[in-house]
C-alpha cells in the first residue's frame, strides 16, 4: 500500500476525494439571485444529517476559474434559504448543462431547459424535472478557507417535502422508480440499477 503525505496542492487533494468517496448523491440547489431570477447547480459534495430536525448539508468550493465564491453561497448568504432538487437518469443531461459557470443572474433553468415552479415556504424555485424537492432555510455555514480549493459547508433545515407520486409506493420511495444518479470521479456518472440486499444487524432499525 502506497501511502501519502496530505499538502495544499489542489488537484492531488481532489482526486484522492472524488477517487475515495463513491458515489456521491449530487444536490441541485436552487436560489434566488439578488435580482429576483433563479439560479441552479449542482453539487456533488451532499449528505443529510439529522432527521429531527430534519438537516441537509452541502459543500460548495471556492470557484477555480476565479477564486471567488459562487453564486449559490452569495445567494444564500443573502437570502437564507435554498432548494434541494435531485439529479435522475432522465434529467442528468440537463442537469450537467446548469453547472456551466454562466454571467451572474443569467438563468440556468433556461439555459439548461429546466423548468422553475414556486415553492410553498422558501422563494427560491424548485426544479420541476426533478421528482422530489427539498425546501430549506439556511440553518449554518461553516467556512474552511478563502482560498481556491477551500469549502464551505452550508446546512438547511427542510421545512417543506414534495415527492411525485409517480415514485411512491406505500409512502415510501422506490428507487428504481426514482432512478437516482450519483457521481463518480473525473467525468463518472453512476446509476443506482446494481444494489445488493444485505441484513443490518442493529436492534432497532428506523427504516422498517
Amino acid at each position: 500500500m502506497k501511502s501519502f503525505d496530505i499538502g495544499e496542492e489542489l488537484r492531488t487533494n481532489y482526486k484522492f476525494l472524488i477517487g475515495s468517496i463513491l458515489p456521491r448523491p449530487i444536490a441541485v440547489v436552487s436560489t434566488l439571485n439578488e435580482d429576483g431570477s433563479n439560479n441552479l447547480a449542482p453539487f456533488s459534495f451532499f449528505t443529510g444529517v439529522s432527521a429531527v430536525p430534519m438537516i441537509v448539508g452541502f459543500s460548495p468550493m471556492i470557484r477555480t476559474s476565479t477564486g471567488e465564491k459562487k453564486d449559490t453561497v452569495i445567494n444564500i448568504e443573502r437570502e437564507k434559504e435554498f432548494v434541494v432538487n435531485f439529479v435522475t437518469q432522465s434529467n442528468m443531461e440537463k442537469v450537467n448543462s446548469a453547472s456551466e459557470e454562466l454571467a451572474y443572474g443569467q438563468d440556468e433553468f433556461i439555459h439548461a431547459g429546466l423548468t422553475a415552479v414556486e415553492s410553498e415556504v422558501v422563494k427560491a424555485r424548485r426544479m420541476k424535472e426533478s421528482p422530489i424537492h427539498f425546501e430549506c432555510k439556511l440553518r449554518d455555514i461553516l467556512n474552511y478557507g478563502d482560498g481556491v480549493g477551500s469549502g464551505r459547508f452550508i446546512t438547511g433545515e427542510v421545512v417543506k417535502v414534495h415527492v411525485d407520486e409517480k415514485i411512491l409506493e406505500e409512502g415510501r420511495i422506490n428507487t428504481d422508480l426514482f432512478a437516482p444518479i450519483g457521481r463518480g470521479a473525473g467525468n463518472d456518472w453512476i446509476k443506482c440499477t446494481d444494489r445488493v440486499q444485505i441484513e443490518r444487524l442493529m436492534k432497532a432499525q428506523i427504516q422498517k
